[in-house]
């Protein structure tokens, strides 16, 4: 029997993947790193072979380049069907995936309590992100009845694993006790943590705290450390707070922030 063009195309397909992954399980681990977290049109072949083997770290991989149209056309129904293919198999990195689909509405509807549900297993899976989202709608009661203790210990677990973005909210129910006691003192201990991440929002606010203790040399290079890293919104907002500053160093960096604002 003969078969069509398109069946002999998609047999040569088939049989181009399965030469592709039977290569890739004689590579050694820096072969394999190096093929797949090279240039994503590169790696797309190489990529896709893994992800239909059934490997959730290629699975995932290849569902933000769909996500993202990077090496590949952009596909949000079809990312999703990776990112659940890679969380069915217990991958937390794919669960907080599927949870941030869910609460966005990439490649299926807008559905909070499913968006919920999933971060609470990737968190569950001590997946950081999982953790961070599940606390955010656990703050906001979205999908989820809003519950501060119940977010702020999830914040705690990721800014135990360095979450920059939880540990800078932590820092500020800390500061303002919303769902706890208020500590000024532990807020500045996270805040300086997040800020030691890199995190701009916590270097702000960490700023902040130094500006209030009367250390303005060193507030003023955490401010500017923020407007590099941040946006303009943050830049705009560095510049309105330091409007009445009389100190030469908070002066100073006013002027370089107001120099990069768009």
């Amino acid at each position: 029997m003969s078969l069509t063009e398109a069946e002999f195309a998609r047999a040569a397909a088939m049989e181009a993947r399965q030469l592709r992954l039977r290569r890739m399980l004689r590579m050694s681990y820096r072969e394999l790193k190096d093929v797949l977290g090279g240039d994503p049109a590169e790696a797309a072949e190489w990529i896709l072979s893994a992800a239909e083997h059934g490997v959730p770290a290629a699975q995932l991989r290849l569902g933000r380049m769909l996500l993202e149209g990077r090496g590949v056309p952009r596909d949000e129904p079809v990312a999703f069907e990776w990112f659940s293919r890679a969380a069915r198999r217990g991958n937390a990195e794919a669960l907080n995936m599927v949870g941030r689909c869910h609460e966005n509405g990439w490649g299926v509807p807008v559905d909070l309590s499913l968006a919920a549900a999933h971060y609470r297993s990737s968190a569950l899976g001590r997946h950081d992100w999982g953790e961070y989202n599940f606390g955010n709608m656990l703050f906001d009661g979205r999908g989820v009845a809003r519950d501060l203790p119940q977010a702020l210990y999830w914040y705690l677990r990721a800014a135990r694993q360095g979450h920059g973005r939880a540990m800078n909210l932590l820092g500020r129910a800390l500061e303002e006790g919303w769902g706890c006691p208020r500590s000024l003192d532990d807020a500045a201990y996270w805040y300086r943590r997040s800020a030691e991440s890199g995190y701009f929002r916590g270097q702000l606010n960490y700023a902040l705290v130094l500006a209030e203790q009367g250390r303005a040399a060193l507030a003023a290079e955490w401010l500017w450390k923020a407007a590099a890293a941040g946006n303009d919104d943050i830049r705009h907002a560095i510049v309105r707070l330091l409007a009445a500053a009389s100190d030469p160093a908070l002066i100073e960096v006013a002027t370089r922030v107001r120099a990069l604002c768009g």
